[in-house]
This record gives C-alpha cells, sequence and structure tokens, in this order.
C-alpha cells in the first residue's frame, strides 16, 4: 500500500480529482496548505506599498492507494496538474504499513 501526496495549484483540484476518480482512486483527503519552492514567493502591491508574498496558496491532495495502483495514480495526476509553469507542484510517495478501517476493524488493503 502506498500513500500518494500531491501538491498542486489550488485551480487544479477539479481536474486532479476527476483524473483520480477515472483510474480507480475511491477516496482522497484534500489540505489548503501554504507553502513555496523554488518560486520563492512574490511582490504584490496593496494600497500603493509593496508587499513580499512568501507563501504561496496551494492544495494538497492525499490518496491510499494498493501499490499495483501507483504508476496510473502518478500519471493521472501529472497530467491533470500540469499548466508548464513554475509552481505546479510535487508528488511525494510514501509506504503504508498499516490501515484500518474504524467502521469494520477491516486491515490492509480491503480496508482501502
Amino acid at each position: 500500500m502506498k500513500l500518494v501526496t500531491a501538491i498542486i495549484k489550488p485551480f487544479k483540484l477539479d481536474e486532479v480529482r476527476e483524473a483520480l476518480s477515472n483510474v480507480g482512486v475511491q477516496g482522497i483527503t484534500v489540505t489548503e496548505v501554504k507553502g513555496f519552492g523554488r518560486q520563492k514567493g512574490h511582490t504584490e502591491l496593496y494600497r500603493g506599498a509593496e508587499y513580499v508574498v512568501d507563501f504561496l496558496p496551494k492544495v494538497k491532495v492525499e490518496a491510499a492507494i494498493k501499490a499495483e495502483m501507483l504508476d496510473q495514480v502518478i500519471e493521472a495526476i501529472e497530467k491533470s496538474a500540469t499548466t508548464g509553469k513554475i509552481g505546479d507542484g510535487k508528488i511525494f510517495v510514501s509506504d503504508l504499513e498499516q490501515v484500518v478501517r474504524i467502521r469494520t476493524g477491516e486491515t490492509g488493503p480491503e480496508a482501502l
């Protein structure tokens, strides 16, 4: 089992959700986050004064999946989240040691 975490631009969320659904991902968790990478933020003008915005709004999408779905899931996120511009985001993959469905007590891949 794997945990796929993607940090994407907020306006790409619907496309990513639809792409993941199309490859068979049954559930995702979405969190609004802020951060920066190579972009290093940007400057904005507000009432004539210039402000540096260090942290940019992003969306973190997490999906717990079966290991055999990994390549499809990564490809779906890449294709649906890309704009071709800096700040498109990143995808992180981690191993899941244990999953438990609280309602039924199922464990492992059956709990996904």
